[in-house]
């Protein structure tokens, strides 16, 4: 999956989040061994600094842990990536109504909206 950075925003914390959604959404599994930093830097198009200090990120939240010898790896705490998981997709549903409330819609109007185009692609 693409990196897809911009500027609108600092570029660690959009390596975070590729990060969390290329492990909730399976690219990386439990326990994966991450590429190095440079690597990641390399594909990400970004100074290895920044990587680092993203990683080090994911690190103290416990997502990604560290074997000193052996690389970076994904926790295996799959009640963490869950929530994690769990988390974005609250996220994403509060970011999406306030947006359909911006746009002049009431929540049951949104509600039947989706209804409507969940059948439409169900057929």
């Amino acid at each position: 999956m693409p990196w897809n950075l911009n500027s609108d925003r600092p570029i660690f914390l959009q390596i975070i989040e590729k990060i969390q959604l290329d492990i909730v959404s399976g690219v990386y599994q439990s326990g994966d061994k991450l590429p190095s930093v440079r690597e990641l830097a390399q594909e990400a198009s970004v100074n290895p600094n920044t990587m680092q200090k993203a990683l080090s990120e994911l690190e103290r939240t416990g997502l990604v842990y560290s074997q000193r010898t052996s690389g970076r790896f994904i926790t295996e705490d799959n009640a963490m990536i869950q929530q994690l998981k769990a988390d974005l997709a609250e996220e994403i549903i509060r970011e999406f109504l306030d947006h359909m409330k911006k746009l002049g819609f009431r929540r049951e109007e949104t509600i039947r909206l989706m209804n409507q185009i969940n059948e439409e692609e169900a057929s």
